[in-house]
Formats: structure tokens, sequence, C-alpha cells
């Protein structure tokens, strides 16, 4: 029997522990997908770029222990073509990940894609103090600016 397909989703602008949980808590599911989001889509969704740019973090992603493969996700915004693409058995979001499950339930089952489990990662990684891409960002603009 195969591997079930396990879909993440993120911008891993900077890379810190608690993108691996994640990645590691996915691969305990199956083989691991990772949609890397567009430095456009990430301005869009968040309202600010990327420090690092798509294609190096495409790159560091690709690399990373328990990541199958890594995809940039459609330039349009549109998340779903890229689901659609991967197919996966199960979508894990992140604790912290913004997306509603119902939302997203809701536009799976529009396009025919009932049968992909959705999940949310209850557990935080919260070993160290520097824990998010923004803390760590503040963090650097903290010291250096003294």
């Amino acid at each position: 029997m195969s591997k079930k397909k396990v879909m993440i989703a993120g911008t891993f602008d900077i890379i810190h522990p608690g993108h691996i949980f994640l990645i590691n808590e996915a691969a305990k599911l199956g083989d691991v997908y990772v949609i890397v989001s567009t430095d456009k889509n990430r301005e869009i969704y968040a309202g600010e770029p990327p420090i690092v740019p798509q294609e190096q973090r495409l790159e560091v992603v690709k690399n990373l222990k328990n990541v199958k493969e890594a995809i940039l996700g459609h330039s349009d915004n549109n998340t779903l073509k890229t689901v659609e693409q991967i197919d996966p058995d199960i979508i894990l979001l992140g604790p912290n990940q913004k997306y509603d499950i119902a939302t997203l339930k809701k536009g799976l089952s529009a396009r025919g894609l009932d049968h992909i489990d959705v999940r949310r990662l209850q557990s935080y990684y919260d070993k160290f103090e520097l824990n998010s891409s923004s803390l760590i960002k503040k963090k650097i603009i903290d010291t250096y600016t003294k």
C-alpha cells in the first residue's frame, strides 16, 4: 500500500523550528508535499512581502528532511488549483494558520475534492523564544536599531 500524500502550505520565509515541527508531524501521516507561497500571494495575504525571495524559499524547503516534494503556489492566489494538482489525501494546517477549515472544505467540495481530509495540527512548537518568522524579524530590528 502506498503512503498517503500529506499537503502543507506556507510562506516559509525564515525557517525556524516550528516549520520543522510541522513538516515532521506531517511526515508521521505520510509523504509530505509543500506549497510555498509566492512573493505576490504572501504580500496580498499578509500585507507585507517576504524577506527571502520565493525561488530561494522553495530551494530551502525542497532540501529539508521529510519533504517529498515542494512547489510554488499559483501566482493568482488560487490555492485550490495547487491542491487539485497535488491531489493529497490529507491537508494539514499549522496551528496558527488563518485558514478556516469549514471554508476550505466547502471550496474543496465545490471542486470535487471531498475525499481530502482537512486537519489542523493542535500542538504549537514553543520550545524556543524565537518560534516564528515574525519574532525573528522583530529581534533583528530591535537588535540592530539600537
